[in-house]
């Protein structure tokens, strides 16, 4: 049982929680909670870390002899993320998947997200676009690190089922859309048509853009069409994750 902060795994752990280079230079990612462990691939979980008091209740069985490592409660609050510990934390290989992966489908549906900075709306994305039957996530560079903690949890386990890609830059990622007949949308308050008057039932890609600032004109202009989300009221635009659960259910609702 490690019973002090100063053991350096603990010191690990708490540098993969805080620092992205850590978590990509060791090629892994915490999840954190019973939900989270339950659904990751057991063939990608490095070791699981549990507290001493959830071992006192559960034991180590459940684990399937997957190896591990036993932390005193307070050793364990220092390396969660959460005010209220379910006391298990699991060392996930990340995933590597290349842009083809995300456009095998036919007639795929497709988000791309520029510079998204809130690992809430990210996270809250990935997990409605599994709902939404989302094919992938293309993600600009200067967006937020989708193995963020925060971002993790936000999935509640679609990360370990919906594929993504990040790259330098995302207009680079649209000539293979042409190729593939793949007509993309951008999500724009100037946009000519209301979403709900286009048909997404051919091969589709969404451009989110950021949180404060929207989309980039230079992205936005290379899309095939903009579209917007009609609102009363005085706002001027809706949160980047709830306007993209619109549009991907849109489009789901069309292939039904």
């Amino acid at each position: 049982m490690i019973t002090s902060t100063s053991n350096p795994q603990v010191k690990n752990l708490q540098q993969l929680m805080k620092k992205a280079r850590a978590r990509n230079t060791q090629d892994v990612f915490l999840a954190e909670g019973m939900k989270m462990f339950e659904e990751a691939p057991k063939e990608r979980v490095n070791k699981v870390y549990l507290s001493k008091s959830l071992y006192e209740v559960k034991g180590d069985s459940f684990l399937k002899g997957l190896p591990m490592e036993i932390l005193e409660d307070h050793v364990f609050a220092s390396v969660s993320d959460t005010k209220t510990p379910q006391g298990i934390l699991c060392v996930i290989r990340q995933f590597h998947y290349q842009a083809e992966d995300l456009l095998c489908r036919e007639h795929p549906v497709l988000l791309l997200l520029e510079d998204l900075q809130d690992p809430g709306n990210v996270g809250t994305i990935l997990r409605t676009a599994e709902g939404a039957g989302v094919s992938g996530v293309f993600l600009s560079r200067t967006s937020v690190d989708l193995y963020n903690p925060k971002t993790i949890r936000s999935t509640m386990g679609s990360v370990y089922r919906v594929p993504f890609f990040y790259t330098e830059e995302l207009k680079d990622i649209l000539p293979l859309f042409k190729e593939r007949d793949i007509r993309t949308y951008a999500a724009h308050l100037q946009g000519k048509h209301s979403y709900d008057e286009e048909d997404y039932r051919t091969g589709c890609a969404f451009f989110i853009g950021n949180e404060g600032n929207g989309l980039s004109e230079e992205l936005s202009s290379r899309a095939d069409i903009k579209i917007r989300i009609p609102m009363y009221g005085k706002l001027e635009s809706l949160n980047a994750a709830v306007a993209a659960s619109i549009l991907m259910y849109e489009a789901c609702r069309q292939r039904r």
